[in-house]
């Protein structure tokens, strides 16, 4: 099984952070709002709908405000075909009050793995400019 691990520094502290990730039902909004269009929740399955028209369906598998962790699994749509994929993000302090998001995915087939870990980073780099945008933005409306 390939497992892959990215991670940013995001300019914005644990807890606006972890408001965000654990918001599962506003990707398109607090995440990446280039990338995903719509976002549905319906009990434990999250359905993201895409630029495209394009539709994942995951199994949001824990929410654990302890440990500032969301694990959750592609349960149908992915692209490329998967045989497994579960996925998690941790939010983790760092100095000056930023924060580390930890991504890590694992997936089979293996062979997919460079397509799949491309998808992880970018991802991550998007969602570390969204967040980082909102903390500019927040700031500027104090001042």
């Amino acid at each position: 099984m390939a497992s892959i691990r990215t991670e940013v520094v995001i300019n914005s502290s644990q807890e606006k952070v972890w408001a965000a990730i654990r918001d599962v039902g506003a990707v398109h909004r607090r995440l990446l709002p280039d990338r995903v269009a719509d976002t549905h929740i319906e009990g434990d399955v999250r359905t993201l709908v895409f630029p495209n028209g394009k539709v994942i369906r995951e199994l949001i598998v824990d929410v654990d405000d302890t440990t500032r962790r969301l694990a959750y699994a592609v349960v149908e749509g992915a692209q490329p075909a998967l045989t497994h994929h579960h996925a998690s993000f941790q939010v983790l302090p760092e100095e000056s009050g930023r924060t580390r998001l930890v991504w890590i995915t694992d997936v089979l087939p293996d062979a997919h793995a460079a397509e799949i870990r491309v998808r992880v980073e970018r991802g991550a780099a998007d969602m570390k400019r969204t967040l980082e945008e909102a903390e500019e933005a927040e700031e500027a409306v104090a001042d």
